[in-house]
Order: structure tokens, then C-alpha cells, then sequence
């Protein structure tokens, strides 16, 4: 069940860099995979610091779209320090 369950994180993570590149541009397999795990927790962390639930009936899709708003909130930060 751990492998299921990783696999199933791992893919969310693939889903939300894949998006966040859509939304800023650039990417890769092994990047948008990177910064979409990051996301995910980075997501998390800010939608309940902010009190913001999501209110989407799945519960897969609310994933995703949590962990895509952190994925562009770390690519924004990175590009940010980067320059």
C-alpha cells in the first residue's frame, strides 16, 4: 500500500509542475516532478496559513490544484532569487 500511495503523491507532484510550467513556462519531466512535490507541501502549508479550504467535490483534484498554486509560488520565489 506505501508503493500505491507514493506512486499516487509522485503523479499529483508530476500534475501540478506540469500545470505550474504551463502557467510560467519551462519545465521538464525530472523539474516539474521536483517542484511539484515541493509545492504540494508548499500549498498545503500556505492555504492553511491563509484559512483557505478548497471546495472541489474531489478530493484528488483538490490535491492537485493545492499543490499547483505552491509549485508556481516556489518557481515565482526561485526565479526571484535567481535573479
Amino acid at each position: 500500500m506505501v508503493t500505491q500511495e507514493l506512486l499516487i503523491f509522485l503523479g499529483i507532484g508530476l500534475a501540478a509542475g506540469w500545470l505550474a510550467g504551463l502557467v510560467l513556462g519551462g519545465g521538464g519531466l525530472l523539474r516539474n516532478l521536483i517542484v511539484g512535490v515541493i509545492g504540494s507541501f508548499v500549498g498545503a502549508y500556505l492555504l492553511k496559513l491563509a484559512g483557505i479550504s478548497l471546495p472541489v467535490g474531489n478530493a484528488l483534484l483538490s490535491q492537485v490544484l493545492t499543490a499547483t498554486i505552491g509549485a508556481i509560488v516556489v518557481i515565482v520565489v526561485a526565479r526571484v532569487i535567481v535573479k
